[in-house]
């Protein structure tokens, strides 16, 4: 694990205090496959589908996304960092989440990944080209691994504001005015998905992407049973990389969370915060600082109810540091900031909650009335 040494005898580790347990015990979940098939790069861009993209386009524009390319089918969102877009929307019938792209390092290993599946490569529909492997995760996602070709160029960042702290003074003689303005979308960040096979998704995503833990949760009382959620970032070596790219929980449906997206600082979640506001966007929880992984949050209803994240200042760890561990609850989630809403948690009842409760209980997978008796615990802790 990685560490610091204080004055030759405490030990202090990335997971130190608050924020999580010491490690693993003894034959517990190691967070890492022995021998992946590929280790991905990064998140590339996510997939859905929705039946109006004149107002899926109002919306990004609005949250902060710059349009890479519109077609009558199709909308294509990026950030202003160079690379590949952020995400695809797809016209159809139904609004619905269809699926995580995954950057392969080389060229050599999509040739690798469709070997080791039985899948083969193709070409890709991305704007710029490539090449892809598309693969279905155990939970019924379609995943895609791709290299693409042509690369978007960077565009104009939301510059930081120069900040004035005790007695450091790097601002004089000007004020400090930030404008009321879309927040500026960096990049793609992470993805967070729901599962009723968490420990066959989580070895899936080890063993074939290649990707590694940074953090698990589990469920009071049942730490025996193994964690219910995961935190999980690309291996990079000793290059960091951010806290997690995908994160996953043990729950009695399977889909979508949430995704996020860097932006500049918190005066650009803030002040975009305002401006999704005053347009009649719902909030659905924020402003405030997460525990596992640090970052600045807050979280967006689009129109079609799906949850989207601002986030800045994240943690990046190097493939060095092993998962650290700690009990699942929703006073867990954050270091300060509002409480955090039944929205955000998903807990106001619906009718297709009761029918997925009552589906995963009586399915073949890891829900059982313990664990959903657990999940609930947590929510209210």
């Amino acid at each position: 694990m990685s560490e610091i040494r204080v004055n030759g005898a405490d030990v202090i580790t990335a997971h130190q205090d608050l924020h999580s347990e010491q490690g693993a015990l003894r034959g517990e979940h190691p967070g890492r496959s022995r021998n992946p098939v590929i280790k991905v790069a990064d998140l590339a861009w996510l997939e859905f589908q929705k039946p109006d993209l004149d107002r899926a386009e109002v919306f990004a524009r609005d949250f902060g996304f710059q349009i890479a390319a519109r077609t009558d089918t199709e909308l294509w969102l990026r950030g202003t960092f160079g690379g590949s877009p952020c995400m695809v929307i797809r016209e159809g019938r139904t609004s619905r989440f269809i699926g995580p792209a995954f950057r392969a390092a080389e060229r050599a290993d999509l040739d690798r990944l469709a070997r080791a599946t039985g899948s083969s490569v193709r070409d890709s529909d991305v704007p710029g080209g490539g090449k892809v492997v598309d693969l279905l995760d155990p939970s019924g996602f379609p995943v895609r691994v791709v290299h693409y070709g042509e690369q978007l160029p960077a565009l104009p960042e939301q510059r930081p504001l120069l900040l004035n702290f005790g007695t450091d003074h790097r601002r004089t003689n000007t004020t400090q005015r930030p404008p009321r303005e879309p927040s500026r979308i960096q990049r793609l960040g992470h993805v967070v998905l729901e599962t009723r096979v968490f420990g066959q998704a989580l070895d899936w995503y080890l063993d074939t992407l290649g990707m590694i833990v940074s953090d698990f949760l589990f469920l009071d009382g049942q730490r025996d049973r193994g964690p219910t959620m995961a935190f999980i970032r690309c291996d990079l070596g000793g290059v960091p990389a951010d806290h997690h790219t995908l994160a996953m929980h043990l729950g009695p449906g399977t889909g979508y969370v949430h995704s996020a997206y860097q932006v500049t600082d918190l005066d650009s979640i803030a002040a975009g915060g305002e401006y999704l506001k005053e347009r009649g966007y719902k909030r659905s929880w924020g402003i405030g600082r997460h525990i596992q992984g640090s970052q600045l949050f807050d979280y967006w209803r689009d129109p079609d109810h799906f949850m989207l994240e601002h986030f800045a200042d994240g943690d990046l760890f190097s493939c060095d540091v092993e998962p650290g561990w700690a009990p699942m609850s929703t006073s867990g989630l954050a270091q300060w900031g509002p409480p955090a809403t039944r929205d955000f948690l998903g807990a106001s009842p619906s009718p297709q909650r009761v029918r997925d409760v009552i589906e995963a209980l009586r399915g073949d997978n890891e829900m059982d009335p313990a664990r959903l008796f657990g999940l609930l615990k947590a929510a209210n802790s």
